[in-house]
């Protein structure tokens, strides 16, 4: 039975983050999830007690679907530059241009719906992005005590650069759909790493 419970409380969550990445938080309903789910409202109300648990659980839905494409074989690669230049072809190819999710970006379009409306969500996806910044840091950090960079560069700065291009990248594909986007914007980030080597 508990087993049970698990299964359908992941396809509450994972029908709802299609939903969400689709409609938005605020445009989806709770009879949208219930349609989606075929769940009734004690059924859903069993698994979660709100609209915004529900999204909570998708965001963590979301982030584990992300890390996982974006993270993919990188941990093997001993050069740190390689290493971020992997994950940003991650992120671009496997994870934006493939539409992994159908309304692009998630944690973009969240981060732009509910700045204003709720800053507990809006501070919980924007964690999220100093995580990844903090981690591109590391990279460069590694690669500086490597000696595979110049000294003395500013790792945050460069890392926030790059969740700005990331970001506009995600927002300019949502609106256009054209590849071209995705792959310049790898290419150019490509160009950038190249640059900091010693």
């Amino acid at each position: 039975m508990k087993s049970k419970g698990r299964n359908t409380r992941q396809e509450i969550v994972e029908k709802a983050l299609q939903l969400f990445s689709v409609k938005g938080y605020y445009n989806t309903s709770i009879g949208d999830i219930l349609e989606v789910t075929g769940l009734t409202k004690g059924g859903l109300y069993g698994h979660f007690g709100s609209k915004e648990s529900i999204w909570e659980g998708s965001y963590d839905e979301a982030v584990k679907i992300w890390s996982e494409i974006v993270l993919k074989d990188t941990r093997d690669i001993e050069d740190p530059l390689k290493r971020l230049e992997r994950m940003v072809e991650n992120d671009m190819r496997d994870y934006l241009g493939n539409n992994v999710l159908p309304g692009g970006c998630f944690f973009l379009n969240m981060l732009v719906e509910l700045s204003g409306q709720s800053e507990k969500m809006k501070n919980r996806i924007w964690r999220g992005f100093e995580g990844f910044s903090k981690l591109m840091a590391s990279c460069l950090r590694e690669a500086e005590k490597k000696g595979i960079i110049k000294p003395g560069l500013d790792h945050t700065e460069i890392s926030a650069f790059f969740i700005i291009v990331l970001n506009g990248a995600a927002a300019l594909y949502a609106a256009t759909k054209d590849p071209l986007v995705w792959q310049r914007t790898i290419r150019q980030l490509r160009i950038h790493l190249e640059q900091l080597r010693v």
